[in-house]
C-alpha cells in the first residue's frame, strides 16, 4: 500500500536535540518534530481515520493530532525526511487491515497427549501420598 501523507498537512518544529555533540548540539536546533492531524485529515476515508484513531490511540493526542520526531542525524535536513518517513511508515502499519483468522480444530492426537499427560501428573502425585489403610 503506497500511502504518503501530503506535504501541505504536515506542521514542522526544530528543537535542539539531546545528548553528546558538543557545541554543534548545544547552538543548532537539528531534532525535527513533525505533526500531522489525523482527526482533520482530508487524505484518509472515514473508515481509515477511525482505524487510524483506533490503533494509534496512545500516541495521538487529545486534539486528533500525531507526533513524530527525530535527532538522529546532524543535519535538521536529514532529521526532517526521516520523521516524516517513520510517521508514514507508522501510519501505513495502522491502516493495514489483519487477516482473518481461520478456525481451526486441534488435532486428536494433541486432546489424547494433554490427557495421557494429566493421567501422568496425577499418577505421579498419587504415589507421594501416604498409603491408605482400607478396613
Amino acid at each position: 500500500m503506497a500511502f504518503t501523507i501530503p506535504p501541505a498537512e504536515l506542521t514542522f518544529r526544530a528543537t535542539r536535540a539531546r545528548g553528546p555533540g558538543g557545541q554543534h548540539v548545544n547552538k543548532t536546533s537539528t531534532r525535527v518534530e513533525v505533526v500531522w492531524d489525523v482527526a482533520r485529515t482530508d487524505s484518509l476515508t472515514g473508515t481509515e481515520r477511525a482505524r487510524v484513531l483506533q490503533r494509534l490511540a496512545g500516541r495521538i493526542d487529545r486534539r486528533g493530532r500525531l507526533r513524530v520526531a527525530c535527532e538522529e542525524h546532524r543535519s535538521q535536513t536529514r532529521n526532517r525526511a526521516e520523521a516524516v518517513a517513520r510517521l508514514e511508515r507508522i501510519v501505513r502499519q495502522a491502516l493495514r487491515v489483519p487477516r482473518p483468522r481461520k478456525k481451526t480444530r486441534r488435532p486428536a492426537a494433541a486432546d489424547a497427549r494433554r490427557i495421557q499427560d494429566k493421567r501422568k501428573r496425577g499418577d505421579k502425585k498419587a504415589d507421594r501420598r501416604p498409603p491408605r489403610l482400607d478396613d
